[in-house]
């Protein structure tokens, strides 16, 4: 006789049965207690040789603020130097995007991690923070090692051109830190603290890498915000150094012709028509002269208030959090994973038995 399968009734769902079921794989496998007691034992044995052979890391912390620049008077300054073709006026233009909580991503830019990896480690300056991090991760005998490498890399400070090799290895120290040991936070979003955390296994590496970092970010936030108001104070004050030198020959000109003029005879008109255009010259380029320097001094104020300002208010200083991990924290969680472990092993084994 056969059946269809859609007439089978499914059996009823039974939480008192789901109960029990859980009951008795718990029973049974707390009947094997010894069994977890050496898997136990042995995560824990476990655990504790990790913690001791895991090497230490230590943690600078670094809280800095950042005060916005308030830009005043930009109106003003594209007036007074409008009429010259300067532009001054876009004091608040095009900086948007270094304002605020950009900052947190600008910290951990890659190329600003490489520009701080490649400073001095020591006073020697050839030895690199790069360096000293790859000799303090092994990194540098791995590649030794390597049989695609095989050779010593050197990551020598303020080095500008890497080899194709040199770049590769160094971009994946820039990912390492990026990823691992580096992390830059806002703890109160409605203030302008900033924070900045590295945790290295060299404590002294740590606190330098942390410290120059900021620097970096610091130089590049502010050469970023203020390029062009002080591209226009460079070219204001190129020129009004060049009409100053052009005025100081004038006025020795018009001097030059002031004293012939005296000299001259009365029936010539040479002497007072030279004296008369030199006169004129000079209180023309005179007048020009006191506007442009009129104009370099309100640029340099809007200058000053463009430029913002980084405020470092806790700095790491040694010794530095060290991070190692706890013993007994090792030994009980490496027992409760293996214990885990040991238990879905006996429940599985139970059911293939059945």
């Amino acid at each position: 006789m056969t059946q269809n399968i859609h007439d089978i009734e499914e059996p009823e769902f039974s939480f008192r049965n789901v109960v029990l079921h859980w009951a008795n794989s718990f029973k049974y496998v707390l009947r094997q207690w010894k069994f977890l007691c050496i898997i136990g034992l042995t995560g824990a044995l476990t655990g504790i040789g990790y913690g001791l052979l895991k090497p230490s890391t230590y943690t600078a912390n670094l809280t800095f603020i950042v005060e916005e620049s308030k830009p005043a008077g930009g109106s003003v300054l594209s007036a007074l130097s409008g009429s010259l073709g300067f532009d001054v006026g876009g004091l608040n233009g095009g900086n948007g995007i270094l304002s605020g909580d950009n900052v947190l991503q600008l910290v951990k830019s890659h190329s600003l991690i490489k520009k701080t990896l490649l400073t001095p480690y020591n006073d020697s300056g050839n030895y690199s923070l790069a360096d000293k991090y790859a000799d303090t991760y092994d990194w540098k005998t791995k590649w030794r090692n390597n049989p695609k490498i095989g050779t010593d890399i050197h990551f020598t400070a303020d080095k500008k051109n890497f080899t194709r090799l040199e770049d590769s290895l160094l971009q994946l120290l820039i990912r390492k830190i990026d990823e691992e040991d580096v992390d830059i936070s806002k703890p109160d979003k409605k203030l302008s603290f900033f924070e900045i955390n590295t945790t290295m296994r060299d404590e002294r590496l740590s606190q330098l890498f942390c410290e120059r970092l900021l620097k970096t970010t610091t130089d590049f936030y502010i050469e970023a915000k203020t390029r062009r108001t002080r591209k226009n104070v460079e070219r204001l004050q190129s020129r009004a150094d060049s009409i100053g030198n052009l005025l100081n020959r004038k006025t020795v000109n018009a001097t030059e012709a002031d004293k012939l003029l005296l000299d001259a005879n009365p029936v010539y008109s040479n002497p007072a028509v030279n004296a008369e255009i030199s006169g004129r010259e000079k209180g023309m380029i005179n007048a020009i002269y006191s506007e442009i320097v009129k104009n370099l001094e309100v640029s340099k104020t809007a200058l000053i208030q463009e430029t913002p300002t980084v405020q470092i208010v806790d700095e790491p200083e040694l010794p530095l959090k060290k991070n190692k991990l706890r013993l007994l924290f090792a030994a009980c969680f490496g027992a409760l994973i293996a214990v885990a472990a040991g238990a879905v092993f006996l429940l599985y084994g139970r059911k293939e038995s059945l």
